[in-house]
């Protein structure tokens, strides 16, 4: 498959597939369904689009690992992680931050730095300096109001 670049960023063509070892001498930019039969490796940052797989190891320096997505090997990072919604990984380790969206599915994270879990995920042990598992603000920003047991407070704005 061809690879589009602009400066120092690669984009790949949408809904391609990669046979082999994919190496990037920059930043790579990874549309939707997307799919690598081998390696992906990226000297620079990594943004994998949405529904796309790996079905190797991933090297990068920063990753952003899009909904849905499934990495069969490690993903290896020198910098920050993030990993959104539903996503499947082997096992993580970053030299930076982790950031776990709900509904991840991972084996251990190894982290130097702070592991941050938002909502539920399954996943192996969680190594990092710290672990903060936080409430996931967009599924439910307001507990309270929900709640069908406890009355909702009166709206007391004008209606001019």
């Amino acid at each position: 498959m061809k690879v589009f670049r602009d400066g120092n960023t690669f984009i790949a063509p949408a809904g391609s597939y990669f046979e082999g070892n994919v190496k990037i001498n920059g930043d790579f930019v990874v549309p939707p369904l997307t799919h690598f039969w081998g390696v992906l490796d990226v000297a620079g940052n990594l943004e994998l689009g949405p529904r796309s797989s790996v079905k190797s190891r991933v090297l990068c320096r920063n990753a952003v690992i899009g909904p849905h997505t499934e990495i069969n090997g490690p993903l290896r990072a020198s910098g920050d992680v993030t990993i959104c919604d539903s996503a499947k990984i082997k096992t993580i380790e970053a030299a930076g931050d982790v950031i776990l969206r709900p509904g991840v599915e991972t084996g251990d994270v190894k982290s130097e730095g702070t592991i941050y879990v938002y909502g539920k995920v399954k996943s192996g042990k969680l190594f990092g300096r710290q672990v903060k598992v936080l409430r996931d603000p967009i599924q439910n920003p307001n507990p309270v109001s929900e709640d069908p047991r406890v009355p909702l407070r009166k709206d007391r704005s004008s209606s001019l």
